[in-house]
Parts: C-alpha cells; sequence; structure tokens
C-alpha cells in the first residue's frame, strides 16, 4: 500500500466508464457495492465491541462520549446523536455531536475546515471533559481535525476511540480503540458520502443503540424511554404500557398521565402497585436504568 489514504481515493474498475452506463446499471452497481458493506463491519465487531464497553464505563461514571468529524463523517455524527433524546430519553448532552467548522458546516460545505488540526484541538477543550469518550470519525483516516481533536483528548487522559474506513492510518494508530472499515473504492472516486458513508452509519447506530441498551434505555425490544412528542409516539407509549404491564388503554393512558409521560414510571407503577413517587426513587437508585430497577424489585417480590 502506497499511502493511508489510498483505499478511500483510489479508482473502482467496475465504474471506470460510469457516464455510459443506463439508470438501471447505476443503480445496480450500487447496490452491488453496498453489499460489501455489511461484511466490512462484521470484520470490526471485536473493536466495535470494546468501544461500545468503553462508552457504557464512561456514562454510567457520569462521563459522555462526543463525536469528531468533519465533511460527511461529522455530519453522521451529528445526526447519530441528535437522534439518541428522542429514541431513548437521553439528555442531548450524554451523547454529542461536533463538526468541523460547526452547526453551518451541517447545511454548507466547508470543506477546508477539515484541514485544521488548532481546531480539532480547540473543540475537544470546549467539549470534553476527563470523564468523557471522544469519537473520531474520519473516512481517510487521515483529516487533521480529527488528529487534532485525538491528540488533545490523548494528552487530557481521555479514552479515544477512532473510525475510518482505511487500514494502518495516522487515525488507527493514535487511538485506545481502533475501528477499521476498508470498503474499498467508491463507484465515483473519493466520494466517501457513499460507501464509507454507510459503513460509518452503521457503525454509529451500534454504538450508540448498543450502548443505550446495556444502559437500560429498552427493555425487551421496546423503547421505554420513549420521548412522545408527537401523536405516533404518543400512541406508541401506551402501546408499549400495555403490552409490558396487560392493563387496558384506559388504565395505560391514566397511569401515563400520573407519570407525567414518563413510560418506564407508569409501567413500574402498575406492575409494583406503587405511587409515581416510589417508582421514581426505584429508578434514582439505579441511575435511571430501568432494566436493573424491575429486575432488583421483580426478585424481592
Amino acid at each position: 500500500m502506497a499511502d493511508d489514504s489510498q483505499l478511500t481515493e483510489m479508482k473502482n474498475n467496475k465504474s471506470k466508464n460510469l457516464h455510459e452506463f443506463s439508470t438501471m446499471q447505476i443503480i445496480k452497481l450500487m447496490n452491488e457495492q453496498d453489499k460489501k458493506v455489511a461484511d466490512v463491519v462484521a470484520l470490526a465487531l471485536p473493536q466495535i465491541k470494546l468501544a461500545i464497553e468503553t462508552m457504557v464505563q464512561a456514562i454510567e461514571k457520569g462521563g459522555h462520549v462526543i463525536y469528531f468529524g468533519a465533511g460527511t463523517s461529522g455530519r453522521l455524527g451529528v445526526l447519530d446523536a441528535s437522534e439518541c433524546p428522542p429514541t431513548f430519553g437521553v439528555s442531548p448532552d450524554l451523547i454529542q455531536g461536533v463538526i468541523a467548522g460547526g452547526d453551518a458546516a451541517l447545511r454548507n460545505a466547508i470543506e477546508d475546515a477539515e484541514d485544521n488540526w488548532e481546531n480539532g484541538k480547540k473543540d475537544v477543550l470546549n467539549h470534553v471533559t476527563t470523564k468523557d469518550v471522544i469519537v473520531g470519525i474520519a473516512s481517510s483516516g487521515n483529516t487533521p481535525y480529527v488528529l487534532g481533536a485525538v491528540q488533545q483528548a490523548n494528552e487530557m487522559g481521555v479514552p479515544t476511540i477512532g473510525i475510518s474506513c482505511n487500514v494502518d492510518t495516522k487515525l488507527s494508530k493514535n487511538v485506545n480503540i481502533p475501528i477499521e472499515l476498508p470498503v474499498g473504492a467508491e463507484i465515483v472516486t473519493g466520494s466517501t458520502r457513499l460507501k464509507a458513508g454507510t459503513a460509518q452509519k452503521m457503525v454509529l447506530n451500534m454504538l450508540s443503540t448498543a450502548t443505550m441498551i446495556r444502559l437500560g434505555k429498552v427493555y425487551k425490544n421496546l423503547m421505554i424511554n420513549v420521548q412522545a412528542t408527537n401523536k405516533k409516539l404518543r400512541k406508541r407509549a401506551i402501546n408499549i404500557i400495555q403490552e409490558l404491564t396487560g392493563v387496558d388503554e384506559i388504565s395505560a393512558k391514566k397511569a401515563n398521565k400520573e407519570a407525567d409521560g414518563d413510560v418506564r414510571i407508569a409501567i413500574l407503577m402498575l406492575l409494583f402497585h406503587i405511587d409515581p413517587i416510589k417508582a421514581k426513587m426505584m429508578l434514582s437508585k439505579h441511575n435511571g436504568n430501568f432494566v436493573k430497577a424491575i429486575k432488583e424489585n421483580s426478585l424481592e417480590r
């Protein structure tokens, strides 16, 4: 391998005459290439597991998880972080996404922002404490902004995770847990919003979702921490209460109202025949971990 950016910059022989392809030929090739992504992610599962365990440990000790990236990688980090509060009912600062160039870079390409090593370091100083974990996301594994962020985190003694789509990159060599996803050449040369972006999104899904499950934000396969902010989610909340307690819709709605819309509280009230205050105490004892609360109290019965 000539250098650590080769995989994400090399040309894909199957698309060398892409401009001559029909629409169906283009999307068939894209679909064929995308099928390879899951297999590449599968090879990185041991490292992904370590990353999740590190994230869980940090959060249980009062820390946060902060993603740092530029361009597509940065946008994917912000997207994943922003979806955690409504899905899992957590504070917006528990998992954060920071993108080179700031929020303006979410909608507008500020491509030179990724070249600023010092801004990566500054953003870590502005967003990270020694209790936290950072995840550097860079398709090439060579993005100065992300490398600056990782360097600053390392100097602070903060655990570091790296996600890249190459092998033996500078990012991988400078983080505690390297996650490498060598998906190969894109059909449009260098356009890492394609397979590389898909691979990164799959891993970010795993990191945040598995972390939330391990923290007791999911029970069975239900979003018991869901934030019921619209009609669909309010209906889902009532359905979850009914499914886990066996009560009718009227009883579920009554308990949910008494619990101020907290599905977990409503479920505990109904299962253990207790008032909202007692249910909140049960949750608080386990730092909001519903799974631990329900297991302990089931054993006591």
